[in-house]
């Protein structure tokens, strides 16, 4: 009886430590993302956060490849987007990770939102989403210079 609880145990210990929790930079590359401000007459800022997943047509191709090799590229490209529908709940996971890093990136890069900020509204889809947010902190001359008012 003992051997059998240790042996359940073990099993049950060496699974926990073999799943790794999702890595959203698995995204790294292969994303868009835009982030727009908007400061209000009375120092309110607001910010609007977009990002989507590059497809094909995202990524040019050259003109100077011959015909049959854009074709080729193009079912490759199509290939790669089965196979990455076949993992859509685990990729929607992570891209809602990416979304939240690509944000707070973003807005640590701009230097937008001194005091953090409050989400007013967030939309994420399997391959695009939005999120829609206001500073903790009003406008400063400084920042009406720098996002334009």
């Amino acid at each position: 009886m003992f051997k059998n609880s240790l042996l359940i145990c073990s099993v049950v210990l060496l699974s926990a430590c073999s799943s790794s929790p999702p890595d959203p930079m698995e995204f790294a590359g292969q994303f868009r993302d835009t982030f727009s401000t908007q400061i209000k007459g009375d120092g309110i800022k607001l910010f609007t956060y977009k990002a989507k997943l590059a497809t094909a047509t995202d990524r040019p191709l050259p003109n100077d490849q011959p015909h049959d090799q854009r074709v080729n590229r193009r079912k490759q490209d199509l290939q790669s987007y089965l196979i990455e529908q076949r993992n859509a709940e685990e990729r929607l996971e992570l891209w809602h990770q990416q979304v939240d890093l690509g944000l707070q990136k973003t807005i640590e890069m701009s230097g937008y939102c001194k005091a953090g900020f409050i989400e007013l509204n967030r939309y994420v889809e399997m391959d695009r989403a939005e999120v829609i947010g206001e500073c903790n902190d009003g406008a400063t001359e400084e920042d009406i210079k720098k996002f334009g008012l």
